[in-house]
Formats: structure tokens, sequence, C-alpha cells
């Protein structure tokens, strides 16, 4: 049996009974049901508030559902599919209480599948195995040790920024809504290790259902407060249950986390335009609590999540060249369902400090104030505002799906920028800049896809690479004073010799193809692809850092990306 069939089991233990000081995801458990209840009420009441609106709801629901399940030939389908033809053909004969029966029935299956799990145990359990376990990934031979010693090199590895004590005192005042960059799998998981590292609160968070067909992965997702999203679901009634418990969530005080930008990154950016269907809840729920006269707060925390490598680099730019995102929006056959992959990603890591950095920027409350230690709204003049003023009518608190949708979008613009702020620049990212702007420079005329085919055909002086780094280096500390970027402790300490030495390093022997290649006197491009993707972190400051007038043309074409994206 592998190490990913072989199912987890822990030791017998007695169930935990929450405490009134647990963090509130504790309590999670014997809340389920009863949010259940809640999220089907609300959708009762949503589209079933009359016969011929139940009517749209369930052939709506009922097309999508019948195409997904003629495509997909599983066990689901095999269970699933006589039902949504037989309503397809039944519907319009339907009286209005079966519709509206029907209707419920559908909220109730699709809620309970979102439903996520938490076991105080398994949380206490991964708390104290989860980072020797994973040490022993990166180094087998002492994975007996790390499982017994107090240290694991996983905090090495990973090391997190920002204003944590901040962020600690308001878990206890009000919500926090995490709202992060995403470029891997791996990401829910990092950020789970670091906000319990750092004695933050657990929080609940979407997780594509592909992912639970890992047991290794799915046993500490259903148990640590994951909640099941199946993307290859069109249906509008689906997304409409998603959102509802979603929001039920964050009403009851749960903390929660979101990826704004949907999927990962395929393209390495930082996320630009931002889906903000489940952040958007945040909004709603503050103003539903409003209403009923709960005070909670809701504080947005954008956070961005900086790799030297990126597990699945190669599958995410390969995706993202054939222009198959949307056709492929779930990608099956990636790095992270590879265990081999894991492997030589830990590894090469091993012994490489801060490798991943987490960094939490600034909270904001739901209409983009920044909030200070005590959990107050902060205009821009430094003046205290109340939010609760920003959702009422006459003075009087309401909900109105039309102005939430608005401070959404203005939440999403806010959280945007402040992605841009508190990106990490880190030393792969910068090294693949220099190499692919130098390929773009020499090769006037040609386009992205001409260059990617240059494959050990354009080479860089050495000298030339070593006094470009650090130009860029030294204008990115600049652009970090004007606190418009982050720069990694690697690349703020160490010569440009050593960075550019250690990136090359790095590459080998994890990518499956050469990145670039030392031949002495130069460095040979051999897979632009793969510099296109790390260097496109970069994009938003690719002018600021170009140095000398023979770059900024190319540094221009470089931009024009973001500037499209």
């Amino acid at each position: 049996m592998s190490l990913l069939t072989r199912p987890i089991r822990l030791p017998h233990l007695s169930p935990y009974v929450p405490k009134p000081e647990d963090p509130p995801i504790f309590w999670f458990n014997s809340e389920r049901d009863d949010i259940v209840r809640e999220v089907v009420r609300r959708m009762v009441e949503r589209e079933a508030r009359d016969a011929h609106h139940a009517e749209l709801a369930l052939n709506e629901v009922a097309f999508h559902e019948v195409r997904r399940l003629e495509t997909q030939r599983d066990d689901e389908a095999r269970e699933s599919l006589g039902f949504y033809r037989g309503l397809t053909r039944r519907v319009a004969r339907m009286s209005d209480g079966e519709k509206k029966q029907t209707v419920t029935h559908i909220a109730e299956r699709m809620a309970r599948d979102i439903a996520g799990n938490f076991d105080p145990r398994v949380y206490a359990f991964s708390r104290h195995v989860v980072p020797r376990v994973l040490t022993g990934a990166m180094r087998p031979s002492s994975l007996g040790l790390d499982l017994l010693s107090r240290g694991a090199s996983i905090d090495q590895i990973l090391t997190t920024e920002g204003p944590i004590d901040r962020l600690r005192a308001l878990s206890k005042i009000g919500t926090l809504v995490m709202v992060p960059t995403h470029s891997s799998n791996l990401d829910s998981i990092a950020v789970g290790y670091a906000l319990q590292r750092e004695e933050l609160p657990p929080v609940s968070y979407g997780a594509g259902k592909n992912l639970f067909s890992n047991p290794i992965i799915s046993f500490f997702m259903h148990n640590l407060g994951a909640y099941r999203l199946d993307r290859r679901i069109r249906s509008v009634f689906y997304k409409e249950v998603l959102k509802t418990y979603s929001c039920v969530m964050i009403e009851r005080g749960y903390h929660s986390l979101f990826f704004p930008g949907g999927t990962r990154s395929r393209s390495g950016m930082i996320e630009k335009h931002l889906k903000l269907g489940l952040a958007g809840t945040g909004v709603e729920a503050f103003a539903r609590n409003q209403v009923r006269g709960v005070t909670r707060p809701v504080f947005f925390v954008p956070a961005t999540i900086n790799y030297a490598l990126v597990l699945e680099a190669e599958s995410l730019i390969e995706d993202w060249l054939k222009e198959a995102g949307k056709a492929r929006y779930i990608i099956e056959d990636d790095e992270f369902s590879q265990l081999d992959r894991w492997l030589d990603f830990f590894r090469k890591l091993t012994g490489m400090s801060a490798a991943c950095i987490i960094r939490f920027g600034q909270p904001l409350d739901p209409f983009c104030n920044e909030v200070d230690d005590e959990g107050r709204s902060v205009g821009p003049r430094g003046r205290t505002l109340d939010p609760g003023s920003y959702v009422a009518r006459g003075g009087v608190p309401v909900v109105d799906a039309a102005r939430d949708a608005a401070y959404t979008r203005d939440l999403g613009e806010a959280i945007a920028g402040r992605f841009l702020r508190e990106t990490v620049i880190m030393a792969t990212q910068l090294v693949a800049h220099v190499l692919y702007r130098e390929l773009v420079r020499v090769t006037p005329g040609v386009d992205l896809f001409g260059r990617l085919r240059l494959r050990g055909d354009v080479s860089m002086q050495k000298s030339d690479v070593y006094r470009a780094v650090g130009d860029v280096r030294d204008t990115l500390l600049r652009l970090e004073r004007e606190d418009r970027v982050r720069v990694s402790p690697f690349l703020r300490r160490e010569t440009p010799e050593r960075i550019v030495s250690r990136v090359l390093e790095i590459f080998a022997g994890y990518h499956t193809r050469t990145v670039a290649k030392d031949l002495g006197a130069e460095i040979s491009i051999e897979d632009p692809t793969l510099l296109f993707y790390y260097q496109n972190r970069l994009l938003p400051w690719c002018v600021d850092v170009a140095h000398e007038e023979r770059d900024l043309p190319a540094a221009r074409e470089i931009a024009a990306s973001w500037i499209k994206a």
C-alpha cells in the first residue's frame, strides 16, 4: 500500500468538548446541522419565493447538472443523472408545493456536500506532528529524529511577516477574513500552518473537491475546517448555495479564508482582477448582523504567499500558454498529485531559509478603511468611523444586494492594491527577470511563443548578470522604502554573485527541464518558459528596475503583459 493510499488513523481519543476560550471553529460541529438548515431556508426564500421563480431555478440547475454528469460518467453520474433528467421532464407539471419541496431537496443536498468538519483532536495532532512529517519528507533519513525533536526544518523554510500582534488582537474582537494570493495547492496548507504557529485562530476555507482525492491531504482538510467547492458545477443555484454557506459562517463568527483570485495564478502574475463572489459574503454578513443588532466587526486581511519555487510551476505555465485555463479549470495531473515531485520540491528547499514567505497586510474593514488594534475603523485623515453607518438607510441598518456589490467592487480594488504592496520578491524571480529581459532585448520583433522556442540559443555574460541583478535588487529596496513592494531577506543580505549561484542551484534538480546553465563566463537561457513564469511576478515594477537605456524597450514590452492582464 503506497503512502498516498494508506488511510490515516489517529489513536483512540475521547471526544473533545470545546471550552469557552477555544477558537470559534472548535464549536463548528455542534452547529453544522443548524448552519445547513439556515442555508437551505435562505435558498428556499430566494429561489422559491413564487412558482415561476422556482421553475426557472429548477430548470437552470437541471440543465447544467445533466450536461456535467453526462460527461463525467462516474459514480456521481450513476447516482444523480437520472434525477436531473427526470426533473427537466416533470418540472413544468409540478405543483407549487412540489417545486418548493424540490428546491429544498437540492439545496440541502448541495449544502451538506459543501459543509466542512472540524476535529480539535486532529488540530492538536497537526500542530505537533505535521511540521516534523514535512521535515521527514525533505530529509527521509531524519524522519525519526525530527518526529521527536522540538524544532523542524519547516520553520526555517516558511516565515511570516506583517502585523501579527494586531491580527491576534482583532481575532478576539471580530471575524477575520483572510484573502491571500494563490500560486499553489500548497497555499492552504502553508497558511494553515503559519496561522497555527503564530497562534492565530484556525479558519474555515473552501478547497476544490478534486483535492479531496488525495487521502493524506483530504484527511487534514476534512478535519480542519475545509469545505468543498466543486468547480465542475456551473449552475447559478450551486454558486448561491456556496455563497450563502459562506455568509452564514461569517455571520456566526467563524474566521474564514478565500482566494480572491479564484484559482491558482497560471501565469505566475500577481492577481489583478479578483473574483469576489465569496469574499463579498463578508460584506453581506456584516450587513445582516447589523440588521439583527449584532455589532461584531468583520476584518479583511490581504496577504501574499511568496515562493522561491512553485511546486506546480511547469504545469501551470504550460496550461496558461495553451490558453486552456477555461477549458481545463481543474488540472488533474499536475505536480501536486505526484508524491515524487513533492519530495523533490521539499528536498530542494532544505537548508534554504525563507523559501516561502507569507506576508500579512494591514487589516481593512468591509469598506476599505484601515483598522487599529482595538478594531476601530480609521478614515484616510485618521478620523474614527462607524462601519455600521455604511449599511444604514435613514439611520436603520438594511440588507441591500446592489449596495453591497458596489462595496465589494471597491474592496476588490483595495485588496489588489495591497497585493502589490505586500508582494515579496524572491531571488528566483529577480534572476529570472534579468535573464528573460535579456532574451527580449536581443530578439526584437519576435513574439512570446517564438522566444519560448529559443532554448539554449541566447546567453548573457555572467558579469552583466551580476551587475543587472545588483541594480534590480537596489531599485527594489528603494521601492520597498516607498512602500510599493517587499524584498526577501536573502536578496537583501547576499551579494549578486551569491544570489545568482543560489538561484541556479535551486532551479537545478527540481524542475524537469534545465532553466539556465552556467557556462563559465556566460549563463545560457535554457528554458524561457519557466523564466517567463517566475519573472512574471515582477511585471508591475519591471520598467522601474530597468537601469540601462538599452533595457528600457524590453522592459516596456514585458510590462505590456501586466497592462493587458
